[in-house]
């Protein structure tokens, strides 16, 4: 079954790493305390909740949105955010609102990313080598990296390891 994935539109491409541009979109995310795989866990159930029905439109009623891809997690302050890109065709005021008060819409502005491929399981050590892999490849390249590393995996869990699609993205100025 073909999932949506967040358009985007490359820049350079030297694999595996790509600098892209990414069009304006919207999320639904949610902020969480905790270790990176609990944190996932419970943050993906929040959002799916949201897609898959607990939700409130104007006339009261609830609705399924289409599952996109990837789920994204980023480091902050207090914990982590994960989020789910919304599709294409709707926006803030075209989504249902979420019945859960965790769960929160928000308009992504577009913006540049770089990014590294890998697959396998998005662990620690995975996360940590890849990051910096990405970071040395946009350095060389003159780039000004700009936001914090995210951590973006585009398949169902069911997925065997050497299939899986993780990447790992980072903002840079235009």
């Amino acid at each position: 079954m073909a999932v949506e994935e967040a358009p985007y539109s490359v820049l350079v491409s030297e694999p595996p790493f790509e600098q892209r541009h990414y069009p304006s979109f919207v999320v639904a995310e949610t902020e969480l305390p905790g270790d990176f795989d609990a944190a996932s866990r419970t943050g993906f159930r929040r959002v799916a909740a949201y897609i898959f029905g607990e939700n409130t439109s104007e006339t009261g009623s609830s609705r399924k949105i289409a599952m996109t891809a990837p789920v994204t997690v980023t480091p902050i302050p207090t914990g982590w955010r994960l989020h789910f890109v919304m599709p294409n065709q709707e926006k803030l005021d075209t989504l249902p609102k979420p019945v859960n008060s965790q769960v929160a819409l928000r308009r992504v502005d577009d913006h540049e990313m770089v990014s590294v491929r890998f697959s396998g399981w998005a662990t620690a050590a995975a996360i940590k080598e890849n990051t910096q892999r990405l970071t040395e490849w946009a350095l060389a390249r003159k780039l000004t990296l700009v936001g914090t590393p995210q951590v973006a995996r585009y398949n169902d869990p069911f997925t065997l390891p050497w299939r899986r699609r993780n990447e790992i993205l980072i903002e840079v100025a235009k």
